[in-house]
């Protein structure tokens, strides 16, 4: 079984025009065609053809011109056979030498002349004439193969690059996302519990410690929903973006008692990945100011989809003073544009507005 396994990716993984299940079959053929024909520049025509098979891989320009001998020399005879031995051998050989990937289109038409020069020396007339266009549909039926596979192979190696490039872009968008997410929650969970030991070790002041030990829980909490976030972005199951915003007004709802109301405008269609984690913690920053800058007041959150984009609005009452243009917002600012998005956030008629577009 294992041996059958293996010629079955033999086979597959040979040409199905000029590899070696091809050429052996061609030889095969070409000797028997030998048998009732064995004149001497058929004789050499097949040495000729071993020859090309035999050099191909490590000489390919002396296998081309062994094979170019292998057409020229039957082509000298064609007029003179009895029966079609010579045209098989000419034939083959014509057309693995067209058929090769690498034979320059000016090499497939200098032997196509010299083959059809070579037989105008033993055939005249009419016979000429339906032998050359013989020749010429076989030639241009070669190329059209040969071109057909030639741009379907380098469409496969474009795909191929293609998909390598947005393999390599999404690792760093990952890299990118973990970075973010690790190095903010890390380091500020470092530098809480760095004051927590200073408050015990140095002022033995218990209750400071443990509002910092608190505190670093919370950054250890949070830095595990980002984290999850993020890996959540990148799996086959990632909910639309209004079941998300949902998930994440009630959760808001939950933690701060407020009131949050979430409207969806247009037909909701997919985001790519980096569009949907920079609006979600876009949305996530602006739950966080307004928590954090106008504590119990309600929040509105709008979704709207149109052809070209998708825009995000959350806004809330505020007194006017800045509500949110810290850091948070200039890192979902940052993580949009990698997104080809933009986010405007500021404060007008009594309200505190982040509104994020990305590209639909």
């Amino acid at each position: 079984m294992t041996l059958l396994r293996r010629a079955a990716v033999l086979i597959r993984a040979d040409d199905p025009e000029t590899g070696w299940i091809v050429r052996v079959a061609l030889s095969a053929l070409l000797i028997w065609a030998l048998i009732g024909q064995a004149t001497a520049p058929l004789i050499a025509a097949l040495v000729c053809w071993f020859g090309f098979v035999a050099t191909d891989h490590r000489w390919p320009r002396l296998a081309r011109v062994s094979l170019a001998v292998a057409a020229l020399l039957p082509a000298a005879v064609v007029g003179d056979a009895d029966d079609g031995s010579a045209q098989l051998f000419l034939f083959a050989a014509l057309f693995i030498f067209v058929m090769l990937p690498r034979t320059p289109l000016r090499a497939v038409l200098g032997l196509t002349a010299a083959v059809l020069a070579v037989m105008s020396l033993s055939i005249r007339g009419s016979a000429m004439l339906a032998q050359a266009a013989v020749i010429v549909i076989v030639v241009l039926f070669s190329l059209h193969r040969r071109e057909h596979r030639l741009r379907t192979e380098e469409r496969a190696r474009t795909h191929e690059a293609q998909a390598r490039a947005a393999a390599l872009d999404e690792r760093a968008r990952i890299a990118r996302e973990l970075h973010d997410v690790l190095a903010h929650s890390l380091g500020a969970l470092a530098v809480q519990l760095e004051v927590a030991e200073a408050e015990l070790t140095e002022k033995r002041d218990l209750a400071a410690a443990a509002t910092r030990i608190r505190r670093a829980r919370k950054l250890a909490r949070d830095g595990l929903t980002e984290a999850r976030s993020a890996v959540a972005a990148l799996r086959a199951d990632v909910p639309p973006m209004p079941r998300a915003l949902a998930d994440l007004a009630a959760a808001h709802r939950a933690d701060h008692g407020v009131q949050i109301s979430l409207r969806t405008r247009g037909s909701a269609h997919t985001l790519n990945p980096a569009a949907e984690v920079a609006l979600v913690r876009t949305a996530r920053e602006a739950f966080t100011n307004a928590a954090r800058h106008a504590p119990g007041a309600d929040v509105t959150v709008s979704l709207e989809y149109t052809n070209s984009a998708v825009r995000l609005i959350i806004a809330n009452k505020c007194d006017g003073a800045d509500s949110g243009g810290g850091y948070g917002l200039v890192g979902a600012r940052e993580r949009l544009a990698l997104a080809g998005g933009t986010l405007e956030a500021g404060a007008a008629d009594g309200m505190w507005r982040v509104v994020a577009e990305v590209p639909a």
